[in-house]
This record gives structure tokens, C-alpha cells and sequence, in this order.
């Protein structure tokens, strides 16, 4: 009995949790969850942040050359005969085997400041990456936004095919029964049963958009494609606080593409330096040892030991004028790169106007729309009123509820791209959201 009840509690604890996991897999998403998720998963990002630990492991490589390098040798020699090494003589019965050991630390002193200069563009090269990141966490989101409200747009054209099919299908209804009592033709009829078949094919093409929506959006969360999705409903309208000349000022403080197209012209003019450290001479303080001996221990009979310390200057007096054609083509590059962000800076100006005026065009109209839902309402309720007392025909009513249906659609579709084109401002004011 012990085991049977052990047994029965395990299974309800079980089933309790696979319901629980259940309804908590099925929760709605907010609009912050699902970019939480998709900052969490998405393989751009975290491409772009390998970038900034690979640009940073340059940096560090870079850093080393200002340090000595110390080198090592290690050599064994045959000779044919009996050799001197150093100021003693072998003797006959002498090894003709030599080991050598000998070590080198270099330490460059001055090297035209490419050192310095290639280090810094290595630095660079770590922030540039990093706005990089910002660059693609900001176009992340925003896909996430549109993603969003592209489902909820789809699910009101659903909600609204839905209504227009259920107002023909009573309308359908009302003219048969105005049929079976002879007061409409049979034609009244047909019409109704055509506009009903057209609406029912309207809601299957709104219901597969849904379908696909939310599978567009489950591949940008890395879901499995048809994974349930339930998003809760924020379509709504807020106005937008700032001004154009506010919007604009905004992005060219905050855009991280100026900011790395900026750091980039600096990259490009440390490279002007590196190239320009061809025309100094390299200064290096060498210090070696070395020592020779018989045995492979080079502890046993020892012939020569010595150390010396060299400083060594080296200049190239003529290279055909390579150096100088490398330098013009690194500030050919650097006029490359402000040209670039000049460009950048004309292109975010034209991306926020016509986000702008685009928001704008989006916001009057759902003021426009709106009115025009109540105006279809009426036409509506009037059009049905009038046809009950046979002083309006039955086309007058279906044209009345496609009427509705159309102002419903364009409500919703104004509401959806306002959210949308707001979303896309935003982001081309270099604005993350939440």
C-alpha cells in the first residue's frame, strides 16, 4: 500500500509540473521579453562580440612590440677534423662534436614610432568593434519591434475578417428569410452568398498570415518555426515628443555608426604614421651570450663562453621611393574614410527625415480612420434599418459592411505603422529600446 500511494503522489507531482511547464510555456510575451530573448540568441550579435574579443587580442599582440624579445639557440656541429674552439687547442685524440648554446634579447629603442602608432590602431580597432555591437543590438531590436507589431496587425485583420464574416453571414440570413416570405428576389440572395464566400476567403488568407508572421518571428527568437506564440496587445498610439531638429541632433550624438565611422578615420591616420616611420631608423639594444663545448650539457669541458651588448641603428637609404608611395596611399585612405563618414552623416540626415515624415503621415491618418470606423458604424446600422423596411436594397447593405471592414482594416493598419515607423525613428536616432 506504502508503494502504491509513494507511486500515485510521484505521478501527480509530475503531472502538476509537466501542466505548470505547460501554461508557463504558454504565457504571452511582452514586447521586452521577446527582445531579451532575441539579444540573448541571435548569432549576429554574438558574432560581432567574438569580433571585439578578436580586435582585442590584437591590441595585446600589438602591445608586446614595445617589449624585448628573447630567442634561443641550441646547435651541434660535426667537423671533419679536430677544430680550435676559441683560444684552446683540440688534441688529436680530440671530439670533433661541438655544442653551442646561445641566447639573444632584443629591445627595440626607436622605431619611427610605428610601434606606438600600430598599437593605437590596434586600439582603435577594439572600439570600433565595439560600436559594431551597439550597431547591430540596435538593428536587432528594432527587427524585434517590427517583428512584434507585424503579429499584432495581422491578428486585427483577423479579428476583422472574422467580424466581416460573421455581418455577412447574418446578413445571409436576413435576405433568406425576406426570400422564403417573397419579399426579395432570389438575386438578393446570391449576392449575400457571394460576398459571404469572398469574406470567408479573406479570413483564410488572414488567418495564414498570422501562421506566418509568427513564424518569421520564431525564427528571429531561434524557436523551433512552429512553436505556439501568444504576444500580448500594446497597439496603441502615443505621440511622439521631440521635433525633427530635436530627432536629427539626437542621432548625430548618438548613432554608433558616426562614432565608428569617426574612430575609423583616426585608424586610418595612425596608419599614415606607420607608414611614415619608413623614412627613420630602427634603433635596437641587443644583448647576447654565448658558449661552446664538447658535451651536450655544455657543462662538461667548456672551450668558449662570451657576452656582448650591441646597440644597432638601421636606416634604408634608398628603397625606389616605396616608402613615400606608401604613405600617399595611406592618406589616400584616410580621405577615403572622412569622405565615408561625411556620406554617413547625409545618409542618417535623410533616414530620420523620411522616418519622420513618415510618422507623421501615419499619425493623421489614424485620427482620419478612426472617424471614418464611426461614420462606417452608422452607414452601417442605418443601410441594415432601411433594408428591414425594404426602402434600401441588399446590395446597399453588403456595401455597407465591406465599407466597415475596409475602415477597420485601415484603422489598424494606420495604428500598426505608426508603431512601426516609430520603432524605425528610433532606431535611426541611434535610441535602444526599452
Amino acid at each position: 500500500m506504502k508503494v502504491r500511494w509513494c507511486v500515485g503522489l510521484i505521478l501527480v507531482l509530475l503531472l502538476f509540473t509537466g501542466v505548470t511547464w505547460a501554461q508557463e510555456s504558454q504565457k504571452p510575451l511582452t514586447l521586452e521579453e521577446s527582445i531579451k530573448i532575441a539579444l540573448e540568441r541571435n548569432l549576429r550579435l554574438h558574432s560581432s562580440m567574438e569580433g571585439v574579443a578578436g580586435a582585442e587580442f590584437r591590441r595585446r599582440a600589438a602591445q608586446t612590440d614595445f617589449f624585448a624579445k628573447w630567442t634561443g639557440q641550441y646547435a651541434h656541429t660535426y667537423y671533419n677534423s679536430p677544430t680550435t674552439i676559441g683560444s684552446g687547442v683540440s688534441g688529436s685524440g680530440a671530439e670533433r662534436s661541438v655544442y653551442n648554446l646561445g641566447t639573444t634579447v632584443n629591445q627595440p629603442l626607436f622605431a619611427g614610432g610605428s610601434i606606438r602608432a600600430n598599437y593605437r590602431n590596434e586600439k582603435l580597432g577594439v572600439d570600433i568593434s565595439k560600436t559594431d555591437v551597439e550597431t547591430v543590438k540596435r538593428d536587432i531590436v528594432l527587427q524585434a519591434r517590427e517583428g512584434y507589431f507585424d503579429i499584432l496587425r495581422a491578428e486585427k485583420f483577423l479579428d476583422v475578417a472574422r467580424q466581416t464574416v460573421k455581418q455577412f453571414s447574418a446578413q445571409l440570413e436576413v435576405t433568406k428569410a425576406f426570400f422564403e416570405v417573397g419579399i426579395v428576389p432570389k438575386n438578393d440572395v446570391l449576392q449575400a452568398e457571394v460576398r459571404l464566400a469572398n469574406a470567408r476567403q479573406g479570413l483564410v488568407r488572414a488567418e495564414n498570415d498570422v501562421v506566418l508572421t509568427k513564424s518569421s518571428f520564431n525564427s528571429l527568437l531561434r524557436n523551433d518555426i512552429n512553436a505556439p506564440l501568444q504576444i500580448i496587445d500594446i497597439l496603441g498610439y502615443s505621440p511622439f515628443p521631440l521635433q525633427f531638429e530635436d530627432s536629427l541632433k539626437e542621432a548625430l550624438e548618438r548613432r554608433p555608426e558616426i562614432k565608428g565611422a569617426t574612430l575609423r578615420v583616426e585608424q586610418a591616420k595612425e596608419g599614415v604614421k606607420i607608414a611614415k616611420s619608413g623614412f627613420f631608423p630602427t634603433i635596437n639594444l641587443f644583448g647576447n651570450y654565448s658558449r661552446f663545448s664538447e658535451e651536450p650539457s655544455l657543462m662538461g669541458d667548456l672551450r668558449s663562453e662570451r657576452w656582448t651588448i650591441q646597440t644597432l641603428a638601421t636606416i634604408t637609404l634608398g628603397d625606389w621611393g616605396k616608402t613615400g608611395y606608401r604613405v600617399g596611399e595611406s592618406k589616400v585612405r584616410v580621405s577615403q574614410s572622412e569622405d565615408f563618414k561625411v556620406q554617413l552623416i547625409e545618409g542618417i540626415t535623410l533616414e530620420v527625415k523620411n522616418n519622420y515624415q513618415t510618422m507623421l503621415v501615419a499619425e493623421k491618418n489614424i485620427s482620419v480612420a478612426e472617424k471614418a470606423i464611426e461614420q462606417a458604424e452608422e452607414n452601417l446600422r442605418m443601410n441594415e434599418e432601411r433594408y428591414k423596411h425594404q426602402v434600401a436594397t441588399a446590395t446597399d447593405v453588403l456595401d455597407a459592411v465591406t465599407l466597415l471592414a475596409q475602415a477597420r482594416v485601415n484603422y489598424y493598419g494606420a495604428l500598426s505603422d505608426f508603431n512601426v515607423v516609430k520603432a524605425r525613428l528610433e532606431r535611426s536616432m541611434g535610441r535602444i529600446y526599452p
